[in-house]
């Protein structure tokens, strides 16, 4: 099962959240040779994505950066989405790790 976390975007700045990948040990996950993906979607059945993250890799210690840069964030109407990430092992295993709301919050300064 997937871990919850709700995040926090403001329109039009830079964004970015770390990811720990655990096992259900609680221990770090080696993600070297692993892909991530993680999108945001207006709804779950969404037939495509709001914004798509660009991700880093740790490897070894377990992360996951998701970004987006100000200009990305900008292009998102104000509101509630929902996103998950998931990863890919080398041999093709998927799983999710997290998943939750998105809340963009409207800009003032353009």
């Amino acid at each position: 099962m997937a871990a919850r976390a709700d995040i926090l975007i403001d329109q039009g700045t830079t964004f970015e959240t770390v990811v720990t990948v655990t096992d259900t040990n609680g221990d770090v996950v080696n993600l070297t040779g692993y892909t991530a993906n993680a999108q945001i979607r207006k709804h779950h059945t969404s037939s495509s994505a709001t914004k798509t993250f660009t991700i880093s890799n740790g490897g070894t210690n377990g992360q996951l950066t998701l970004q987006l840069n100000a200009a990305n964030t900008a292009a998102i109407t104000e509101g509630r989405y929902v996103y998950d990430v998931k990863v890919t092992s080398g041999s093709s295993v998927i799983s999710r790790v997290v998943e939750g709301l998105v809340t963009v919050n409207p800009s003032v300064t353009r």
